[in-house]
């Protein structure tokens, strides 16, 4: 299994779906990379194995888990994480990703990935957790930080430090999911220019770009309207996610592998290549914009 970022360029893909499967196949020259959900194929065993690493010989597979719930306060279940490191070792992608959220509680599975509340007890959890993780499937995953919304209960770090502090202690890298970090400093009320500026640079190793919708939140009748940011997988990636991806180009100096996730009411193909496309145009901008800073600095 090779480093996360170790490619010698950017690459850019799409979450894979059957539903955008043959879209997917007939366009591989537009694309690097596409992302495929361990917990999609888990309960086929090796046989859905088999079948992703026979798909990586069509386009090169990541994979990206679900279930295991490493941002939680108890230990990893085992038999979950043994099964999950048995598909990653059939498969050999060039690299893995999990959730920093918990998705279980007394054995009740919520059907969700939950904030955790963001204190030093969750961070010395789930680096323990993320550091299990490792040492079982034989590859530290990238961790990703999850959409919310509300604030969770109990926290007294804010959101970039404690992704900060998970990522130092476990040691691992980052996927950093930019529409989560729209949503979550919209529905919180922080800048998420902020947020990024704030987050380690060396850990970001890849990005997920995806879209969502407004929802109301429920109101008395004489209150004025107010709403949330749902993150649905449903909707085109917005400017601002654009934007900070930009922003990510101007800090981060070593390659990304940046991937749209769709969860549901898929639009053309066509559609779907754009906005990969002008997420290429985004990221090479703050690539461009650094490298011009640097010309710059060498002239003075």
């Amino acid at each position: 299994m090779v480093v996360a970022g170790a490619a010698a360029a950017d690459r850019f893909g799409i979450g894979w779906r059957p539903e955008l499967a043959a879209g997917i196949l007939t366009n591989r020259d537009r694309l690097d990379v596409v992302e495929v959900i361990v917990e999609a194929y888990l309960d086929a065993g090796r046989e859905g194995a088999r079948a992703v690493r026979t798909l990586s010989r069509s386009i090169p597979v990541v994979l990206h888990g679900l279930s295991l719930g490493l941002a939680s306060t108890v230990p990893v279940d085992e038999a979950r994480l043994r099964a999950v490191a048995d598909f990653v070792a059939t498969v050999d992608p060039p690299f893995w990703s999990e959730h920093l959220a918990y998705v279980r509680g007394a054995q009740i599975e919520v059907g969700h990935l939950l904030a955790p509340p963001r204190s030093a007890t969750t961070v010395a959890a789930a680096a323990r957790n993320i550091r299990r993780a490792a040492e079982v499937v034989g590859a530290v995953p990238l961790m990703e930080n999850v959409a919310t919304l509300l604030d969770p209960p109990g926290s007294d770090l804010d959101e970039a430090l404690w992704i900060g502090e998970v990522a130092s202690q476990a040691p691992c890298g980052l996927l950093l999911d930019l529409h989560n970090v729209y949503t979550n400093c919209l529905n919180l009320g922080h800048d998420p220019l902020r947020f990024v500026a704030d987050l380690p640079f060396d850990r970001i190793q890849a990005i997920h770009l995806a879209g969502g919708m407004l929802i109301e939140e429920p109101r008395r009748e004489a209150e004025p309207p107010r709403h949330r940011v749902l993150d649905d997988h449903r909707h085109p990636v917005p400017d601002l996610v654009y934007q900070l991806l930009t922003e990510v180009g101007t800090r981060v100096p070593h390659p990304l592998t940046v991937l749209l996730e769709y969860d549901g009411c898929y639009p053309p193909i066509d559609d779907l290549l754009a906005q990969i496309d002008r997420a290429r145009d985004a990221l090479a901008a703050g690539r461009a914009a650094t490298a011009g800073v640097a010309r710059l600095g060498e002239l003075l």
